[in-house]
C-alpha cells in the first residue's frame, strides 16, 4: 500500500496569506483604493483627521470585501442575490406557488387570451 504525505500547505493555493481568496482580494482593492483616493482628495480637514477619517471608512470595507459573505465573493453573492430577487415566490405547503400580482396578471391573461383556442362568443 501506497502511502502519500499530504503537506501542510496544500490550502493555501490561490490565496492571499493562505487566509483570503485571490478574487476577494481584487474586489477589497478594487473598493478600497478609489474610496481612499476619494477621502485623501476631498476632504477639507489637516491630514490627521482625513488619515482617521479615511481609515474608519476604508478599512471595515476592504475586510468585509477581503472575508466575503457565506465563503463567497461579493459579486457573486450579489448576483446570487439579485437573481432570488427576481425569480422569488412563496411555496405554500401544498407546492402551489404564489406570484407576483404583475407576473401573475400576465399569466392569467396569457391563459385566457391563448392563441390556439378560438374567441367564444359572448
Amino acid at each position: 500500500m501506497n502511502q502519500y504525505v499530504i503537506p501542510a500547505n496544500f490550502t493555501d493555493a490561490g490565496r492571499l496569506f493562505g487566509i483570503f481568496e485571490l478574487r476577494n482580494g481584487i474586489e477589497a482593492t478594487a473598493l478600497s483604493v478609489p474610496l481612499l483616493m476619494l477621502c485623501l482628495s476631498w476632504l477639507p480637514f489637516s491630514l490627521t483627521t482625513n488619515l482617521i477619517v479615511t481609515m474608519v471608512l476604508v478599512i471595515p470595507i476592504g475586510g468585509f470585501a477581503l472575508i466575503g459573505i457565506n465563503d463567497d465573493c461579493l459579486t457573486r453573492f450579489l448576483h446570487t442575490w439579485f437573481l432570488w430577487r427576481r425569480k422569488r415566490g412563496v411555496i405554500f405547503h401544498r407546492g402551489s406557488k404564489r406570484m407576483k400580482k404583475r407576473r401573475a396578471k400576465q399569466f392569467y391573461e396569457a391563459e385566457r387570451f391563448d392563441i390556439r383556442q378560438p374567441l367564444r362568443a359572448g
